[in-house]
């Protein structure tokens, strides 16, 4: 779901959206590559593309067959129960990770049909969803809930459960979990799809130096009064949720009440609120632009552009990297494009992985 930058589950803004090309040094540009597509497919990115940009409509994508039964499993990793979600028995593996505040629920409407020609995973982070909670205070003085913590729980699971490469599928800071997992260990990761990756505007390294005091003291008292708790309860309500969800899908019929479900009911298992104070209080760890340099594999980004939390004018400097194949834009769709336009994202996934089955790591 929401990514901790900008506005996010009500968060003030505190930064201004100064130009991501400023923080990205000059040496990390490389010339566009021309990506060649394969036309002939009907579900292929030139087709949805040229789509979008002549305004004609987008051919609607089959149902999933009413053979694909997902199924809901747990996982033991290092002693904490991990959900995750599973469909499909042939073709490339795909692991399917979600954003902050969300969980593997998020990609309902992507797992039945993605599963008809894949084998789908979808996982809660741990802090997230179904997963165990830790307390982080109980786990000492190092932050817990991190990207380096992430990113290892994302390729553990590849090792233990898909026993297989996998593309990872990555909605906004799912994004930079999929990145550290692909830096820290390059022979697993076939191939990622950033679906508006969280910027991480409240970084230490992007606060304005005049502000870092006041973001500091906020955050403080978020994490360390009861402040943070009784403003998690005003969050965690069935209004809050809709509110904030009605803010980053631009098509506000798509919030649905199974969608506010999905997002309210983990929120308020016990553990949830130290993991969401935790998470909005972590300003270091690494940025995408820090990490796509050093991507083995290949990676599109995909932005819908009216997303008001991670503004597609900042986020294009992304497609510049070597690593980028390309840029994908998404008009009239926010933050969530899976499951605000999964009639848009699953033939991108689809075609993506198709591109890359075969290549070797």
């Amino acid at each position: 779901m929401a990514s901790t930058s900008s506005s996010t589950l009500g968060l003030p803004k505190l930064h201004s959206l100064n130009k991501l090309t400023n923080k990205i040094p000059c040496s990390t540009f490389l010339r566009k590559k021309h990506v060649p597509w394969n036309t002939s497919k009907p579900n292929s990115i030139i087709s949805v593309s040229c789509c979008l940009v002549d305004g004609s409509s987008v051919e609607a994508v089959k149902p999933a067959s009413d053979k694909v039964k997902v199924e809901t499993c747990t996982w033991n990793w290092k002693g904490y129960s991990i959900r995750y979600q599973y469909a499909g028995d042939t073709g490339p593996a795909m692991v399917l990770v979600h954003g902050f505040g969300a969980n593997s629920d998020h990609w309902r409407k992507n797992i039945p049909v993605l599963a008809e020609s894949h084998r789908v995973y979808s996982i809660d982070l741990i802090g997230y969803g179904y997963s165990d909670k830790p307390n982080p205070r109980e786990l000492g003085d190092s932050p817990f809930y991190t990207f380096e913590t992430w990113g290892s729980q994302l390729n553990d699971f590849c090792k233990d459960v898909v026993k297989d490469e996998a593309f990872f599928i990555c909605n906004s800071i799912g994004g930079l979990v999929g990145l550290q997992a692909a830096v820290a260990d390059p022979s697993i990761c076939k191939g990622i799809m950033l679906l508006n990756i969280s910027l991480r505007m409240l970084h230490i390294t992007k606060q304005p130096w005049f502000g870092r005091p006041l973001i500091r003291s906020f955050q403080n008292l978020l994490r360390n009064t009861p402040v943070g708790k009784f403003f998690f309860q005003t969050v965690a309500t069935r209004e809050s949720v809709r509110n904030i969800l009605c803010q980053c899908y631009h098509d506000t019929t798509q919030v649905t009440e199974e969608l506010v479900d999905s997002i309210l009911r983990p929120g308020l298992e016990p553990g949830a609120a130290d993991v969401f104070l935790e998470f909005i209080c972590y300003s270091d760890g690494p940025l995408p632009e820090e990490l796509l340099p050093q991507v083995k594999c290949p990676v599109l980004v995909v932005w819908g552009d009216k997303d008001p939390w991670e503004p597609i004018e900042l986020g294009r400097a992304y497609g510049n990297f070597d690593s980028v194949e390309d840029f994908v834009a998404l008009p009239g769709v926010g933050h969530c494009p899976q499951d605000e336009a999964p009639h848009l994202v699953n033939p991108l996934i689809e075609s993506f992985a198709a591109r890359h089955a075969t290549m070797k790591i």
